[in-house]
């Protein structure tokens, strides 16, 4: 094979280096949300609630439904043409965002973002762990991940820029002299959307490895990836989700069991409704969980082997559960740090972008790092190695975080923003390595869309939404952000249960696979 292709090389570090300016501007795209909330609030009108629900539930759920099906795409189809496709139809949508004039507009743009970026993470973890070794797999999974914080950094340094040169230019942001009308945050959408177009076509250049060549393993190629694709969507959109039972040959046990939940979530929906409002963020998180419930029936009529080491390896559930409940903060602290700045302390947009986005950059690209190559260490001592990984992020960035919100000091404040992101970014390396370390290589790419569909159900849609919801019912942000840190000490308890079979799972995946059905 030309050396290009060889495992760890130079090429090899070429893509990996071209997937982490992917992922910058992945959540550049998303998290430019986070400094314009506050002026999105007060031209939509809307209320922290429905803007934990903007940045969360309303992208999660889409993220979530299509996550699974563009996963399986990933895994029978040319990886690098699906991540360019999504790049680009993710950074149009971004910039259609800054058409919206309602919050509902607003909203339906920001699902479009999701259904486009569903397809990234899940396409390049399998393409990395093909390109790179499995002993260096979590640092490169995690230099991969550090493209999340540099976006983010990113985004909250221009959307503050953006707005705050948009409104010097044009009378405090006064619409009547502004192009086309536009406000600020408007402007920012566009301005940040439209260059991952063009990024595009460079993705698109990038070569394809043989699948599973880094294992030993090299698996076949879907000669009909199309309908594996359509197969996947019918399995969570509902009403197809139940003509594909049927058709997989479902017994009535099971259709059943897929009504029973539908009309449970349902029911749950509606009595949330009721109690605490919102209902499109319980009926789009009662959505999500049906699609969940939905695909993983299908799933484990369909692809038996699959089903069993994603299903059914103990470790492989405790450890998306351990790390979806570091994301409920991870994701919750991401959105509403910044807005906590603004009202606490009165920093102006453009000064929190430049600091906070800063500290959000280089915090979260040193935590992920280390955490990478931490978690890669303590494994070759241990099969539990990475799970201390994810232990740390949550012992650490408890105090951290308490100390952010209640420091009456502005300047104390911002200086411990630094390591508390980079704190709170240790996981993810660990996180997305571990999943790939129970399954086999044909597997990886639909096994990190599960642990993406748990990580978004139970962390993005779930996690912005909550503390804006404390921050209402108690009216003061800094305690919502701090009741929310509970969420650490449950995802302490899932690590330790999942380090309890963690070592002989991964011993006997292949075993178990053949067991279910493996050729």
């Amino acid at each position: 094979d030309d050396k290009r292709d060889e495992i760890g090389g130079p090429y090899a570090r070429y893509v990996l280096a071209v997937l982490v300016l992917v992922y910058v501007f992945n959540f550049l795209d998303r998290q430019i949300l986070s400094i314009l909330a506050e002026r999105i609030k007060a031209d939509l009108g809307a209320t922290d609630a429905q803007l934990g629900f903007l940045y969360g539930t309303a992208f999660a759920v889409f993220y979530a439904l299509f996550g699974l099906p563009l996963g399986r795409l990933a895994d029978v189809w040319d990886r690098r043409k699906l991540i360019s496709i999504s790049l680009g139809f993710w950074s149009l949508m971004t910039a259609l965002s800054g058409l919206a004039r309602s919050f509902g507009q607003l909203a339906f743009a920001r699902a479009g973002v999701a259904v486009g970026e569903a397809s990234a993470a899940p396409s390049a973890y399998s393409l990395l762990s093909d390109y790179f070794p499995r002993a260096r797999r979590a640092t490169v999974l995690a230099i991969y991940s550090s493209g999340i914080y540099l976006g983010s950094g990113l985004g909250l340094f221009l959307g503050g820029l953006v707005v705050d040169r948009w409104d010097l230019a044009f009378a405090g942001g006064a619409a009547g002299g502004a192009p086309f009308g536009l406000k600020g945050w408007q402007a920012a959408f566009f301005i940040v959307g439209l260059p991952g177009i063009p990024l595009a076509f460079w993705v698109a250049s990038l070569r394809e490895p043989k699948r599973g060549m880094s294992d030993g393993i090299v698996s076949r190629e879907e000669a009909k990836p199309l309908p594996a694709f359509l197969a996947e969507l019918s399995s969570v959109i509902p009403p197809f989700t139940l003509w594909n039972l049927r058709r997989l040959g479902a017994s009535a046990n099971m259709i059943l069991g897929n009504w029973i939940a539908a009309g449970a979530l349902s029911g749950a929906a509606f009595l949330l409704t009721g109690a605490l409002g919102n209902p499109a963020q319980w009926a789009s998180l009662a959505l999500g969980l049906y699609a969940a419930v939905s695909w993983g029936q299908s799933l484990t009529l369909r692809d038996r082997p699959s089903a069993a080491l994603i299903f059914r390896t103990p470790s492989m559930i405790y450890s998306i559960l351990g790390f979806a409940f570091l994301s409920f903060n991870g994701y919750g602290l991401g959105f509403w740090i910044a807005p906590f700045f603004a009202r606490v302390h009165g920093m102006p947009l453009k000064q929190l972008g430049l600091i906070v986005g800063g500290a959000a950059a280089l915090g979260g690209w040193i935590g992920v790092t280390c955490g990478g190559l931490l978690a890669d260490r303590l494994r070759r001592k241990s099969s539990r190695g990475r799970l201390y990984v994810g232990m740390l992020n949550a012992a650490l960035t408890i105090p951290l975080a308490l100390a952010v919100v209640w420091i009456p000091n502005k300047t104390a404040a911002l200086w411990l923003a630094l390591p508390l992101y980079a704190a709170s970014a240790l996981w993810l390396g660990p996180g997305t390595s571990t999943i790939q370390d129970l399954v086999l290589p044909r597997m990886r790419a639909m096994a990190s869309a599960a642990f993406l569909l748990v990580n978004t159900l139970i962390g993005l849609a779930m996690g912005p939404y909550t503390i804006g919801r404390l921050s209402m019912a108690t009216g003061d942000l800094r305690l919502a952000l701090s009741l929310a840190l509970i969420a650490y000490v449950v995802a302490l308890g899932f690590f330790h249960l999942a380090g309890r079979t963690l070592g002989n799972d991964e011993a006997t995946q292949l075993e178990r696979a053949k067991v279910a059905g493996e050729a």
